[in-house]
């Protein structure tokens, strides 16, 4: 009995391992494939007797390899002695992520999609606050719970959300980074607040401390930090700068890596620098009007998007949430959707003017909505992501036109930074909530 017993339990365990081991080159085939490494992928499937045309979700394997990778790292700091780098009193829940309110939007219909445009919330505009100088950008830390913004005054400011919505005005930080901060950015999972400013710097800010004024660590890099950004896993860090190649950084040592594959730039100062949601690749818009997308491991250029936005410089770009597609924007006054496979145009949203400032496109928190400037109104402006219908446009209540657009990844709530040295954050309405909870009842009632 104990040996049958045994023996049905270890064909059990094999037949479990042999379903992880199909399910696994199963994914690697799909990931090979749907790259592009049509060869690799039919050796591996050819090697592992798995049908080259197995279907799995885009990018499965990169969000199972990134969130393992999470779980990981997590497991280590839990036994890391309190002289690491990041060791701090970290607020409960802090860098926990949210799951999306809805499913990514997709966009692989998106040149068959004609009207049936969403409706955007209707949001109440709220001042909460104002720099001595020209507000330059802000930042919204992962979980969507606390808000930075920096100025050309050389203070950065934290906010936290809840304090906002109940119209309190919170109790500012200021941090003296000098000169003007081009860029912020949170940790994903530790108190860490970076900036990036014109004198060359990069500022590591904790916090998670009463008073927060100065910089715990400085990286002195060789060129005015125009944006910086952190990987997914927040071991390293990108830099953004007057060079044409963005500056990787080992967070732990501050060790800078250069990509050696610079033959075909040879100009263009970086306006932005974002990872995608997994960290398998990074996207950089250059002044010299091109897109480029970067191996997120090997630091390799993969495509070059030349003349993105004309002869107009490309300002910003960010990828979907599913990273097939990048958005970007740039002094044309177009928004544009690029297909990361293939390098080719998917739609385009116009309607927005804005030629001077390093103007921002961004989606909204479930991605269905394109948010944008218009710099001759002084508007915000909506798009319909995937019908790219104008939806909606909000005076900014700016003295001027803003010059950055922020949006939380986490609820309806987004915040402009000005020219007029204000702070306004716009909360999804009261009414707009009640109205979306009584449409939720009639469905679940019916």
């Amino acid at each position: 009995m104990d040996s049958s017993g045994m023996n049905t339990n270890g064909l059990e365990q094999s037949l479990q391992d042999g379903k992880l081991y199909r399910h696994v080159n199963a994914l690697i085939v799909a990931h090979l494939r749907d790259n592009n490494f049509n060869q690799a992928a039919s050796a591996v499937a050819s090697a592992t007797m798995t049908p080259l045309n197995v279907e799995a979700p885009p990018n499965k394997l990169l969000d199972l390899v990134a969130k393992g990778l999470a779980v990981e790292k997590d497991e280590m700091l839990r036994g890391v002695s309190s002289t690491t780098l990041f060791d701090s009193s970290i607020p409960t829940g802090y860098g926990s992520i949210p799951a999306p309110r809805v499913v990514a939007v997709d966009f692989s219909a998106v040149h068959d999609v004609k009207g049936a445009s969403k409706s955007f919330p209707k949001h109440e505009t709220r001042h909460i606050s104002d720099h001595k100088n020209v507000a330059r950008c802000a930042r919204f830390s992962p979980d969507g719970r606390f808000l930075a913004t920096a100025s050309a005054d050389t203070s950065i400011k934290l906010f936290e959300i809840s304090k906002v919505k109940q119209m309190m005005l919170p109790d500012a930080r200021d941090g003296p980074v000098r000169p003007p901060i081009n860029d912020l950015d949170f940790h994903p999972q530790n108190t860490i607040l970076i900036s990036g400013a014109k004198d060359r710097t990069i500022k590591f800010f904790d916090f998670s401390k009463t008073v927060a004024r100065k910089a715990f660590k400085i990286i002195q890099d060789t060129h005015n930090v125009r944006s910086v950004s952190f990987h997914p896993s927040g071991e390293f860090l990108l830099a953004g700068t007057d060079h044409p190649i963005a500056h990787l950084y080992d967070v732990n040592t501050f060790q800078c890596y250069l990509s050696s594959n610079v033959q075909e730039i040879s100009n263009g100062a970086i306006n932005q620098v974002r990872y995608s949601s997994t960290g398998g690749m990074y996207v950089t818009p250059s002044k010299d009007g091109a897109i480029r997308l970067w191996d997120g491991v090997t630091s390799q250029c993969v495509r070059s998007i030349l003349s993105a936005h004309g002869t107009a410089e490309a300002t910003s770009a960010n990828f979907t949430k599913d990273q097939r597609y990048v958005l970007s924007s740039g002094k044309d006054s177009i928004v544009n959707l690029w297909d990361v496979g293939t390098g080719m145009l998917v739609k385009q949203y116009l309607g927005a003017t804005h030629t001077q400032l390093r103007c921002q496109a961004v989606f909204n928190e479930t991605g269905e909505f394109v948010l944008s400037i218009d710099e001759s109104s002084n508007e915000v402006v909506i798009w319909d992501a995937l019908t790219a219908e104008k939806v909606a446009r909000w005076p900014s209540n700016h003295t001027g036109s803003p010059r950055w657009l922020e949006h939380s990844p986490a609820e309806a709530a987004f915040v402009t930074c000005g020219t007029d040295r204000s702070i306004r954050a716009l909360l999804q309405s009261t009414e707009s909530i009640a109205t979306g909870k009584q449409k939720q009842t009639r469905i679940s009632e019916g």
